[in-house]
């Protein structure tokens, strides 16, 4: 029946669902270095714009001697851009895309460098720790973390490129390292208040307080953040999109000799709001009618299928979402978001020698994200994410005419689910020893690194899918349950050596080399079914052919489990050269690795996991700081080429035997190139001008997906599987490749203000950001894939030190042209015959007050 095949298709719908060389964006920084390695100024005799110190390589380093692709926003700067989600760095680092990436909920935001990004159901391309250790990452959502990341943090420096030789998880795209600011030896802090439009109502702040001299420190940090949403629910009378977080943090940091320290960091965060306003953007008429969902006027109720209403209904959705604009939303489940993540890490150093220190860091998370979300944003069930968020019975109070028909049914129990979607913790180990040898020539790194996560307790979804609108209210909801584990072991190795060591021809001359492997095992399980009406049976989805007589008392016969091990290399090398004191260039080659998974959704045996990804990287580029009528100039950029193969991409399955569809994850091959560059120049004193373009151009090499998701591939005809037992396949090598934006570039000017120093210090910072299209799916075959292109104006002014005092003020605007953009979509047309998209933030004001207190 059209109503049983439209519930399997959950699966094809869930998955349907400044980085340039080393730019200073920064004023001075405190250089917040390992013990074991010698504090390195954020300036000297060189530095000609402001630096900012980074530790991309594990050591505390100048920007722009860090022959990688590296770009670092100190406290400050965040600040000024309003930094408080991955979003908002959209546009300033490129190559980067930053944001919701086609989830369901604003709150699931995560990162992309380069075109390589966390799939569906994947381990996440770019990663992202906090003091060194990576974040907990969510498996059926694209999320590492919680709101709050961005609260009291020294500085955010962003890896480009493969970093599995220096980092904990082996990654193909790249790194985001959060660092929080540690303890000192000063007793002080500050306390921030900030206020807005939308209701914005926040809160930080820190203190520092030595217990015993440069022997016992502490920092506690805090923040609250509540602003209304502006996307406004016309039938639960709710503000989507809204905000409502606190998060905490506490650092220890002990020294109980001159040659060991301990830091311990310990943090919480829970976010609970409104959930996302996804906005209606059409149905699928002509696949409508193929299910018998709809037929053209005139009928006569139910139709030949019996199950049919006129195709004007359907229509009728989206003249209202027309209508009523895209800051206006019509759903029938109370949408709802919430995320809660806490953890401890703890760093050990003990210097054995003086060129010699061990470290080892050991973390234990936990991360659960929850949400309840209407994806097609109108009254009908056509694609609903309900989990445990309320409903109403029907007919809803005034939309009974978007209908035509007198409906009267009631929404089914659910069964009492309250499950999360996702419940994670991790425990990760490492052991570093890091030294330096021949008269600190050679810089070397070795370890040994551990990764576990596993469930936390039960995790899953409740939805009602591809209810024909005859039948709203009375479909049942399928109950998903499942469970993954992820541990990964490797050993890791790294060095840097100065030629200079053996001869003074080759001073300057750096060759750096690193070596990684990894094992990784996968183990995962599923419990997929719906229930009957009778309340006793239910209908199992995934495992085998449909069976609609399951006893509940035997419903785990539902279920499947799989395990998949790998194992694989990665490596780099490189090479830099300083022919001046001002100019570094730099080529390296590296390889990098990401671990494959458990699919959820699979309907073949054979695609119950999914293989690794693999890429290689070749890279050169240049830093250089001159002068140009005497005024100090900054160029950086490079080049690079990646071959990317065994990409992990999710599309819909069928299995031709059963009849059963889900989803399974394909493998593409491609190569991505592209350039990077930042320029910045200081003309005057108190005046920084600079900005940063990327072009990335990436094309599928090879990309088959089952030929049910297309009429035809790039080739015409399908491909044949030549196995009875699996679906013919199309070549999809043409479509653009996904969350790419082939065009990023901004420009920023920083000035300060001429007032009497007496009244303090005023400045002025404002950027212009502008990102090109990009496609969240292979368009053109999933039609409403394509993120139009848009440019965001933002700005800040900062009086600081008022009156000669410890009190700051700021104005901040972000999106001041009040640009409507689009930041994701559901890509479901095809699937799911139907299509929401979510909008970007509007025009946001504030004024925020932050007083300092004592050193």
């Amino acid at each position: 029946m059209a109503i049983t095949r439209g519930v399997l298709l959950l699966g094809t719908a869930l998955v349907a669902g400044r980085a340039f060389p080393t730019s200073a964006h920064d004023a001075p920084a405190q250089a917040v270095t390992p013990p074991q390695v010698a504090p390195v100024a954020a300036h000297d005799d060189r530095s000609l714009v402001s630096d900012i110190i980074v530790t991309a390589q594990r050591r505390a380093e100048r920007a722009q001697d860090v022959p990688i692709v590296v770009t670092a926003f100190s406290g400050e700067r965040l600040r000024q851009l309003n930094v408080t989600e991955p979003q908002n760095l959209y546009g300033s680092v490129p190559s980067l895309v930053s944001g919701t990436q086609g989830q369901a909920t604003r709150d699931v935001q995560s990162y992309s460098i380069r075109g390589q990004s966390t799939g569906y159901l994947s381990s996440p391309g770019v990663a992202v720790y906090m003091s060194e250790v990576p974040l907990p990452s969510a498996v059926t959502l694209n999320l590492q973390g919680a709101p709050g990341q961005f609260v009291d943090l020294e500085d955010v420096q962003v890896l480009s490129g493969p970093q599995g030789t220096l980092f904990g998880r082996n990654t193909t795209g790249g790194a985001v390292l959060l660092r929080p600011r540690r303890p000192t030896n000063n007793a002080g802090g500050y306390v921030e208040a900030s206020i807005g439009n939308y209701d914005l109502r926040a809160a930080e702040g820190a203190v520092n307080l030595p217990i015993v001299d440069d022997k016992l420190m502490v920092r506690v940090a805090g923040a609250y953040q509540d602003r209304r949403g502006y996307t406004k629910d016309l039938v639960w009378n709710k503000w989507r999109d809204d905000q409502h977080w606190y998060t905490g943090r506490i650092g220890i940091l002990m020294r109980p000799s001159e040659r060991f320290e301990n830091y311990l960091l310990a943090y919480g965060t829970r976010s609970s709001n409104n959930g996302s306003g996804n906005v209606h953007r059409g149905f699928n008429i002509a696949g409508l009618q193929t299910f018998g969902f709809c037929v053209e006027p005139p009928f006569t109720p139910p139709g030949p299928s019996g199950i049919a209403v006129s195709c004007d209904v359907y229509r009728r959705q989206t003249e209202i979402a027309d209508q009523i604009g895209p800051r206006r939303t019509r759903g029938n489940v109370d949408s709802y978001s919430e995320i809660e993540s806490w953890g401890v890490i703890n760093t050990s150093s003990f210097e054995l020698t003086d060129g010699l220190t061990l470290r080892n860091i050991v973390s234990y998370q936990k991360l659960k994200d929850d949400y309840g979300a209407d994806l097609d944003a109108t009254p009908i069930q056509q694609f609903e994410g309900a989990n445990s968020a309320r409903q109403p019975d029907f007919p809803i109070a005034g939309f009974t005419d978007d209908f035509g028909l007198p409906l009267t049914g009631a929404y089914r129990d659910d069964g009492g689910f309250d499950l999360p979607q996702d419940y994670i913790k991790q425990f990760t180990e490492e052991l570093q020893m890091q030294g330096v040898l021949l008269d600190n020539d050679l810089n070397f790194v070795i370890g040994g690194f551990y990764y576990d996560a596993k469930p936390a307790g039960q995790w899953g979804i409740n939805s009602v899918v591809f209810c024909p609108a005859a039948f709203t209210g009375l479909c049942a909801p399928q109950e998903t349950r499942n469970g993954v584990s992820n541990k990964s072991k490797a050993l890791y190795a790294q060095a840097t050596l100065d030629l200079g060591a053996f001869s003074p021809a080759l001073e300057n001359i750096r060759l750096t080399a690193g070596y990684r492997y990894t094992w990784d095992t996968i183990e995962g399980s599923n419990l997929s079914y719906a229930r009957n009406a009778d309340g006793l049976t239910a209908t199992c989805v995934f495992n085998g052919a449909p069976r609609t007589d399951v006893p509940i008392a035997q419903i785990a016969s539902c279920g499947y489990s799989a395990r998949l091990k790998s194992s694989a290399p990665t490596w780099t090398l490189g090479a830099d050269y300083r022919p001046i004191k001002d100019l570094l260039v730099y080529a390296k080659i590296s390889r990098g690795y990401k671990a494959g998974g458990f699919n959820t959704q699979a309907v073949r045996p054979e695609t119950r996991t999914f293989l690794p990804e693999k890429v290689t990287v070749y890279e050169v580029g240049f830093k250089s700081d001159w002068r140009f009528a005497d005024m100090p100039v900054r160029i950086n950029a490079g080049y690079y080429y990646s071959s990317y193969s065994n990409i992990q991409r999710p599309g819909g399955d069928v299995n031709p035997v059963t009849n059963v569809a889900g989803a399974a994850i394909y493998a593409a091959e491609a190569r991505i190139q592209g350039i990077e560059a930042d320029v910045s120049i200081r003309p005057a004193r108190g005046l920084e001008i600079g900005s940063t373009i990327s072009h990335t151009d990436a094309k599928y090499k090879r990309y088959m997906v089952p030929a049910f998701n297309v009429a035809a591939g790039c080739q015409g005809p399908v491909f044949p599987s030549g196995n009875p037992a699996a679906p013919n396949f199309a070549d999809l090598s043409c479509a653009p490749f996904q969350f790419v934006t082939p065009w990023i570039y901004s420009v920023h000017a920083s000035i300060d203000l001429p007032i009497p120093s007496r009244m303090g210090e005023l400045s002025l910072y404002t950027t212009y950001n502008r990102v090109s299209s990009q496609y969240t799916a292979p368009g053109p075959f999933e039609p409403g894939a394509l993120l139009k292109g848009y440019g965001l104006l933002n700005a800040s002014l900062t009086w600081r030190n008022i009156g000669g005092g410890l009190l700051d003020a700021t104005l901040f605007a972000n999106n001041i042209t009040n640009k409507l953009y689009r930041v994701s979509n559901t890509n479901s047309l095809n699937s799911l015959l139907v299509i929401s998209s979510l909008y970007g933030e509007p025009r946001m004001l504030g004024f925020r007050l932050r007083y300092r207190f004592g050193q």
